[in-house]
């Protein structure tokens, strides 16, 4: 009756796959917040003339004599830069003769900068010697606050006066009365005096 052969399922023919489009290489995305790339480093035997600028961090150990752009900069305690540096975040450990324009500026106790800089947040750590203007901004690395901000002009020092006194007390009396008289002469015409 039944035929074995009867009751078995056909087969069913079988299609060639269709080939896969080959895998296209994906474009590198930009990094959210996480760990950062190692910084280009300026050694401390380098001496670069010239602007260097980086869309990454950069580390300056050595002397750099022209601009430097970054997104982050670290100046260390040997370095020297000579030009002006505009970065989203400034560490100087070490001297800068020339403008600083960044959000963030921390001025640590090894440092020596002259000159002007522009801020978002700005701080000074205990013994940085600073000499210039310094400037909130809410966008400082703009252009336009370039223009605003007045050129650094380094005025040279005025000797002071050697007097001698006879005893120590008398000295360090004499200096506070010499600050107040400084004061005083700095003081608009108009403005009283509040020290006796």
């Amino acid at each position: 009756m039944f035929n074995k052969k009867d009751t078995a399922p056909e087969a069913m023919p079988v299609t060639p796959a269709t080939p896969t489009p080959p895998a296209q290489p994906q474009q590198p995305q930009k990094r959210a917040a996480g760990p950062r790339a190692a910084p280009s480093i300026i050694s401390a035997d380098l001496l670069v003339t010239g602007t260097l600028a980086s869309t990454g961090d950069m580390q300056v150990d050595g002397r750099v004599e022209g601009d430097v752009h970054s997104a982050a900069l670290v100046v260390g305690e040997k370095a020297i830069i000579q030009g002006e540096v505009i970065a989203d975040e400034v560490t100087v450990r070490g001297r800068v003769e020339g403008s600083i324009r960044a959000r963030k500026v921390l001025l640590c106790s090894t440092c020596h900068v002259e000159g002007n800089i522009l801020h978002e947040a700005f701080a000074v750590e205990a013994g940085a010697f600073f000499e210039g203007n310094c400037r909130h901004s809410d966008n400082p690395t703009a252009d336009e606050n370039a223009r605003r901000t007045a050129p650094f002009e380094r005025k040279p020092a005025a000797a002071a006066p050697i007097t001698s006194t006879a005893s120590s007390s008398s000295s360090a009396n004499g200096g506070a009365a010499i600050a107040a008289k400084a004061l005083e002469t700095s003081r608009p015409a108009g403005v009283a005096s509040t020290t006796a």
